[in-house]
């Protein structure tokens, strides 16, 4: 049997598609499981068990559609899993070919006019099952039963990978735990104040024993800088890092407190102890799923819900203060192994 996942992006959303595709290989050891991928999230999907191809679409151009579609087409797909919900998804869904396009109910599509496009949904969400509060994670996981793969076992089927950069990280300053920090988001009102996350580094200096390291992306150098400055020399700027980077920095930190963006869903999936600054997003869909982790949130207030720009003079996380954060690092780490308090 060969099967289509269709998950474009972005980083965050790919991770919490990864246990469908675990369970998906669980189930079916012998079936052939492609994805198709925006080509700039392709690096996430190379560190995945159990892919048989990756399938990305290089660009929005025609000639990128037309090219993706003559690709996937060369597979004479059973199903398509559209697990993103959005008409672009589930065009590309429907041109693959495959006999059945499975999707979500209409009620839970990110835009209803992808509905035409399935010819079978999951409609358990609209059957009274407690099941349709739970995380993203086990949307996708319920959309397997279209196909009948029945399950809600969350795995994260992640390769180990090598990084100097990793590396080079642990063994600054004489080595010792360290925290990754990380102050960016795609959206603006996803983003705590910098120099609070500067007082979060210190106080992991002072009271967990925890140096600081800032990640950053993109366009994002600066913000990981004015962390550093603002963390009277508690944190120290991580290097330029890709995927593998990220990830071997997670499985190697004591904690990640981070807003809702792709590294620190990468951190959860591999198992590090998190701490989540949640806004305009709802963290129960959203948020860390380990019954552990810990979420400062301003959701139930916020107004501007799943919207890039907030709305208001101030948005949400302003509101958030250290004394939160720092209550939920402790409430995470509790006062034993790496990273324990420390007598002040």
């Amino acid at each position: 049997m060969n099967i289509l996942i269709v998950r474009l992006g972005a980083l965050g959303d790919i991770v919490h598609a990864l246990p469908a595709a675990a369970a998906l290989r669980a189930a079916m050891p012998d079936a052939r499981i492609d994805w198709l991928v925006d080509a700039k999230h392709r690096p996430v999907l190379d560190l995945v068990h159990g892919l048989d191809r990756i399938v990305t679409l290089n660009g929005s151009s025609v000639s990128a559609w037309i090219d993706v579609v003559r690709r996937l087409r060369q597979v004479p797909y059973y199903a398509a899993l559209d697990m993103q919900g959005l008409m672009k998804s589930a065009v590309l869904a429907r041109a693959s070919g495959a006999r059945r396009i499975a999707g979500f109910s209409i009620w839970h599509l990110r835009e209803k006019t992808a509905r035409p496009f399935y010819s079978a949904t999951d409609d358990f969400m609209d059957s009274g099952d407690q099941r349709a509060s739970h995380h993203v994670i086990y949307k996708n996981l319920h959309l397997l039963r279209v196909i009948g793969v029945d399950t809600e076992r969350v795995v994260f089927p992640l390769v180990d990978v090598e990084s100097p950069v990793a590396d080079g990280v642990q063994a600054a300053d004489g080595g010792g735990p360290f925290a990754l920090l990380n102050p960016g988001a795609a959206w603006p009102n996803k983003r705590w104040p910098s120099e609070r996350f500067g007082e979060v580094a210190t106080f992991l200096r002072e009271v967990r024993g925890l140096r600081s390291v800032v990640l950053w992306g993109p366009g994002d150098e600066e913000l990981a800088a004015s962390v550093v400055r603002a963390s009277n020399g508690a944190a120290k700027q991580a290097p330029a890092t890709g995927i593998a980077d990220l990830i071997a920095l997670s499985r190697a930190a004591t904690l990640c407190v981070s807003g809702d963006t792709g590294p620190v869903h990468l951190a959860a999936a591999v198992g590090t102890p998190v701490v989540a600054i949640f806004g305009p997003t709802d963290p129960d869909r959203n948020g860390p799923w380990a019954p552990d982790d810990v979420v400062v949130g301003r959701y139930a207030s916020c107004r501007c819900h799943y919207k890039r720009q907030c709305r208001n003079s101030q948005w949400c996380l302003e509101d958030v203060s250290v004394a939160e954060v720092t209550a939920a690092i402790q409430r995470r780490l509790g006062s034993s192994g790496p990273g324990s308090s420390r007598d002040v």
